[in-house]
Formats: structure tokens, sequence, C-alpha cells
């Protein structure tokens, strides 16, 4: 069975929010560029070369189809070759290559889980990573939590009172302080 991995830059109180800059709408949006580390590249790029499709959400994945189909290189080369699926509701069409529109997070998510292929990474993407973790699809929690706060802003986790529990898989801290966790659900 296909793996789903998330995968999320997030600061010390829980914002996922605009970490490259303009996202979103938030006063402090930028707060990953600060920190251009060769050893988080190279883990950015090792995780991509370690899936074999993408999965967003509707926003993330807009972004992304108005950046990447015109960009070339070890991180794009993939990206733009690689089968996106993309969860929206309203979305009706995607021209960005090898891109498949799905409907239901819990029906389809599942589904694409059993079908043939390697992992799946999904980058950003917060109301749908919110959506796997409440109907249990996640298989890996990666977070590259980054030594600042930014005060407020979209958390991953809401004030929902879900319980869910993970188990520490890999920890590693880069010379510039980001710290990367890898988790995955436990019991």
């Amino acid at each position: 069975m296909r793996k789903i991995i998330v995968t999320e830059f997030i600061t010390l109180d829980g914002v996922i929010e605009a970490p490259g800059g303009n996202e979103t709408h938030h006063p402090h949006g930028g707060w990953q560029i600060q920190y251009q580390s060769p050893e988080a590249g190279k883990y950015k790029v090792d995780e991509l070369s370690s899936v074999d499709a993408l999965l967003l959400g509707k926003t993330t994945f807009e972004i992304f189809a108005g950046y990447w189909p015109t960009q070339t290189g070890a991180f794009a080369d993939p990206i733009n070759k690689m089968p996106k699926y993309v969860v929206s509701r309203s979305l009706q069409k995607t021209d960005w290559n090898n891109s498949h529109i799905l409907r239901d997070v819990a029906k389809d998510i599942a589904e694409l889980k059993k079908s043939d292929g390697g992992n799946i990474l999904v980058y950003g993407s917060g109301t749908l990573v919110k959506a796997l973790l409440h109907h249990d699809l996640i298989d890996e929690l990666r977070l590259m939590m980054f030594p600042l706060s930014i005060g407020g802003g979209l958390r991953l986790f809401d004030d929902n009172r879900e319980l869910k529990k993970f188990g520490l898989k890999h920890s590693h801290t880069t010379n510039d302080g980001i710290l990367i966790l890898e988790y995955q659900p436990a019991g």
C-alpha cells in the first residue's frame, strides 16, 4: 500500500502559514526563507526523490501550478513530471502536466493509497492535512520546525480536541537550528 507522507514547515508556535512569503496576507510571511541551509535543502530534495506523486490542497496546488511548470532543475523536474493529485470540490480542470482532481478526501485518498505506485508527498496544504489527520490517512508526518514564533496564523493542529498520537521515527537538528522531526501515527 502507498503511504501518504505530509511535510510541513512549522514555527515554534505551530504556524504553517506563509513560509515562503506571499502565499497569504500574513504580516510575517517569508519566515522560512531566512533559513537557507544546504542541509535543509538536501533533505527536501531527498524527500522529493523518495516519492512518486504529490497530493495537494487546492490553494497550494494553484500556487505550485502558477510557478513550477516554468521552472527546471533538481527540484522542479521531478515535480513537473510526477503525478499530482489536487483535492478540490470546486476546481473543474487543470492544465498542469499529469494532474488529477480528487473530490472526496476520505474515499478518494483511501483508494489512491491502494493504487499502484510509490509513496505520495503532501506539501503545505493545511486544510487538506487537517482532513487527512481527521480521517487517519497520514502514514508519516515530517515537520521542519524553525526556531522562531510569529504570533499567530494558520496552525497545523486546531483546537478540535481530537487525540492523535505519534511515535518519533527520526530527528535531526541542522546547523542553523532547524529541527527536522519525522513521526508515524502510533496505535
